[in-house]
């Protein structure tokens, strides 16, 4: 199948990797668009896994305020160098996960970051719902487990479902990033303001 300068730039588009990559990525998929985005998405991680370990002692601090000054965000996205935390797709990326945090009101940025409290309340309580319901105590476990997980996946923000694409969590989308711009990038931290909430 012939791969036209259109399709490359559709998929280009869709992931934002760089255009021979688009091009190979295609010519390996015989033009299927969707599994061209799922061997790039593959290659990102890759890249990811071998950049993970570098030190991000660079980046930028974002800010996102919403409804009417009632609502602001502030986050610390870190890279490698000066140069890539200077670039307006790196800088333009700090501000969406601003702007995604906002929104989606995560409690950490990774697992180990929700408190050990918040863990214990929400597992009493699936606990006595499932003991409530009748179901034998073998069961209650695995229900309880499988709710857990669930629920601290969607208060942890690089499991959450990206705002803007909600085909992607936060983890995809950061390392999609990392694939393009050819460095470890990390979410380090995040402060979430309210007024009228203590938080």
């Amino acid at each position: 199948m012939k791969i036209t300068s259109q399709m490359v730039k559709d998929l280009r588009d869709k992931t934002q990797a760089g255009m021979m990559d688009c091009k190979k990525a295609l010519s390996e998929t015989e033009g299927d668009m969707e599994k061209a985005v799922d061997l790039l998405r593959q290659k990102g991680l890759a890249v990811a896994a071998k950049r993970a370990g570098r030190a991000t002692s660079e980046g930028v601090v974002a800010t996102y305020i919403h409804a009417g000054g009632k609502l602001g965000v502030m986050v610390e996205v870190g890279c490698e160098t000066d140069f890539v935390a200077k670039n307006e797709s790196f800088v333009e990326f700090a501000r969406d996960i601003a702007m995604h945090i906002a929104a989606a009101n995560p409690v950490g940025v990774a697992r180990e970051d929700v408190p050990e409290e918040i863990v214990a309340r929400e597992k009493e309580i699936y606990v006595q719902q499932a003991l409530d319901s009748g179901k034998p105590e073998a069961i209650v476990e695995k229900m309880v487990t499988g709710k857990l997980d669930k629920f601290i996946s969607e208060i942890c923000l690089l499991e959450q479902k990206y705002v803007k694409d909600p085909e992607l969590s936060i983890q995809d989308k950061l390392n999609e990033v990392v694939a393009s711009m050819g460095e470890n990038i990390s979410i380090k931290r995040f402060a979430r303001f309210q007024v009228g909430t203590e938080e």
